[in-house]
This record gives structure tokens, C-alpha cells and sequence, in this order.
């Protein structure tokens, strides 16, 4: 693909990200499709960086996740939006840009730890959520059948779940990740993963009662 003068690259990024957030943009209350179409086809770059602004932290939280390190976060953060920018004709009118978003970014994130060869280091019981909640996996997955007052993990807990969940297979790490994490419904977190929408429940199913297992201490480290 070539690339035209009002083209965003990898250095903007960043740069353009802090001009829209300083400015009263127009374009904010545009949904996500509206803001990339108006790039695809006019190469309006504040409408591009308001689609980096309403994802910085959502996806940001995610690689960061995924990789356990901020500045590997940071980079695959702007290598994830940079492919989009690369591959945006290959967007489908009709489809949601979320979904196609994440698996643009799970996509950039493999590639970049095969680049390294090593594996990730995943930190789940970080803060995460938004307005400053702190919420943890455990307290995610358990809180679904519980009462808030019994939603309470302790951090010996936590640690026990952060191994656990290091344990799983990838593909069952990434269902969890997608949807108790990042909140996506089953639909685009099926998407995102390159698989049929039907396989989403049970993967996750499984991997719950796999972590359950781990849990338990039927399966040594």
C-alpha cells in the first residue's frame, strides 16, 4: 500500500493522540465505523486519532496483559494501529471496527513475542477497569454467581489465580482475557480470535473448569 502525504505513521501516533485530546474534536461523538471511514476515504487524521484515544486504554490494558511489560504494551500499541492504518481496504463495510480491532492487535502481539521467542508474562492481578476499580480475575470470574459482599479475594488468592491462568492453554488464556477482561461479547471476542461464534462458550466453560482444576492442586507447576 501506498502511502500519501496525510498519512499517519508509526511516530505520530502518539503525537496525534495528545492534539485531539486537547482539542474540541468534532468528530468525538462519531462512532467508531463513521471515524474509520472518514480516514479510509478522506484521510482525515483527527478522526484516525480520535479512534486511538477511545482505545489507548482499553487496548493498552490489554497488550499490557498479554505481554507484562508497559513498553512492549506501548509498542505493539502503535505496530496494532499502524498495521490497521496498512491494511484499513481490507475493513469490511458493515463489520464492527472493535472486533477487527482486537484481532489486529492479537495478531500484532504473537508476532511480536515469536519475534523474541520467548513467552509472555502475564499479570492479571493487576488494577484494571475503569474510573480507578480495581477488579482482579478471580474476582471477575467468581462474582458472576456471587454477592458483593462475597466478591472478596485475597492476595495469597490472587497470586494462586495469576498462576493458574499462566497455565492454560493460549487459546484459553486469550477467551478469558477477551471477554472477562476487555468485555467483549462472545460474537466479537469470536471474531477477534478468528473462530465461529459457537465456540466462544464452550472454550470459556472449559477453560473456567480448568482453572478450576488448577486451582484445586490437581495439576502440579
Amino acid at each position: 500500500m501506498n502511502r500519501s502525504a496525510n498519512t499517519i505513521s508509526a511516530g505520530e501516533i502518539r503525537v496525534n493522540k495528545m492534539t485531539a485530546l486537547t482539542t474540541d474534536c468534532q468528530y468525538a461523538t462519531w462512532d467508531d465505523e463513521e471515524l474509520l471511514a472518514e480516514y479510509r476515504y478522506n484521510k482525515n487524521r483527527e478522526a484516525f486519532s480520535q479512534l486511538v484515544i477511545r482505545y489507548e486504554s482499553e487496548l493498552y490494558n490489554y497488550l499490557y496483559r498479554y505481554l507484562g511489560n508497559s513498553a512492549n504494551a506501548e509498542d505493539v500499541f502503535q505496530t496494532a494501529f499502524i498495521r490497521i492504518i496498512e491494511h484499513i481496504d481490507t475493513f469490511s463495510e458493515g463489520k464492527r471496527f472493535r472486533p477487527w480491532m482486537y484481532q489486529v492487535a492479537v495478531n500484532c502481539a504473537k508476532d511480536f513475542l515469536t519475534q523474541r521467542k520467548r513467552f509472555s508474562v502475564v499479570s492479571i492481578d493487576d488494577d484494571y477497569g475503569q474510573g480507578g476499580e480495581a477488579v482482579t480475575i478471580a474476582e471477575t470470574i467468581e462474582g458472576r454467581e456471587q454477592q458483593p459482599a462475597e466478591n472478596v479475594v485475597s492476595e495469597d488468592e490472587a497470586q494462586r489465580v495469576r498462576q493458574a491462568v499462566a497455565k492454560l492453554p493460549e487459546e484459553m488464556r486469550q477467551a478469558l482475557y477477551l471477554v472477562y477482561f476487555q468485555g467483549l461479547t462472545y460474537s466479537e471476542a469470536a471474531e477477534s480470535l478468528g473462530i465461529v461464534k459457537g465456540t466462544m462458550p464452550s472454550r470459556l466453560k472449559n477453560a473456567v473448569a480448568k482453572l478450576n482444576y488448577i486451582l484445586k492442586g490437581n495439576e502440579k507447576t
